[in-house]
């Protein structure tokens, strides 16, 4: 009679608040033999760590999507061969960006700094001088980061990004038109709604939000693409219950 094969290892990290995630299933990985897997759950599509992934450890990633959407994205993660992998000596984190697909360099980059902490060193490496994305750094985030390069030579730039310091956030003389919770809805439906409570509000104006852990992210997504000026307010910080005000301030 032939032995059962091992089941797979599943992890539930949604009860984790991001950073968390990160650092569990980082370590997960670099512990984890040649041609075995584990799977983890999270509330929404985890491609940003599948980057970090493949740039610490290189091409040595298997990533097989067994659920997508709603509240429960479930992976399966292999390691495909054995693999040095980077120390992350001296950095938090390490994006290499030659192995991000054009198409999510902007969601990968600023969904991982959204999670630095004030002192935290992003490494970027990249083919190409990765202009843009200090072109975003200096337009939103001047005077609360630094930017370095430690290589600038042709086909291989590495940079350090440093988050200096978070915002100083608070305002007077706003009317708060909209007070909602996010935290039944799924990923993709809570951005639907951040972003639609954003569009209907006129200057001057605010709302309120309620998730389920700290939206910083977000916030970062949105301090890099939005052209509209705006405040961003904690009024309550976990451990269950985020709430924030945002305030789309006048020019």
């Amino acid at each position: 009679m032939k032995e059962k094969a091992n089941a797979i290892e599943e992890i539930d990290v949604r009860e984790l608040i991001p950073i968390k995630r990160h650092e569990n299933l980082l370590k997960k990985f670099k512990e984890l033999p040649v041609q075995e897997s584990f799977i983890f759950i999270n509330d929404h599509d985890p491609l940003p760590l599948y980057y970090e992934f493949r740039s610490i450890h290189g091409d040595v990633v298997g990533w097989e999507y067994l659920n997508k959407g709603g509240r429960e994205w479930k992976v399966k993660v292999t390691r495909t061969e054995g693999s040095q992998g980077r120390e992350c000596k001296g950095i938090s984190t390490l994006i290499d960006l030659r192995k991000v697909g054009a198409e999510d360099w902007k969601h990968v980059v600023f969904h991982r700094y959204g999670m630095m902490e004030t002192g935290d060193t992003m490494e970027l490496v990249a083919a190409d001088d990765p202009k843009e994305i200090h072109r975003i750094l200096i337009q939103k985030f001047e005077g609360k980061h630094s930017w370095i390069y430690k290589k600038n030579e042709p086909g291989e730039h590495v940079v350090h990004i440093t988050k200096k310091a978070g915002s100083s956030l608070g305002d007077d003389g706003y009317a708060i038109v909209n007070e909602f919770d996010v935290r039944p809805y799924t990923p993709t439906k809570r951005h639907e709604m951040f972003y639609k409570a954003f569009e209907e509000i006129k200057p001057g104006e605010a709302f309120v939000f309620i998730n389920d852990h700290d939206p910083k992210p977000l916030y970062y997504q949105m301090e890099a693409e939005s052209k509209q000026p705006f405040r961003w307010e904690y009024l309550q910080k976990g451990p269950e219950e985020w709430k924030v005000r945002v305030i789309k301030t006048k020019e």
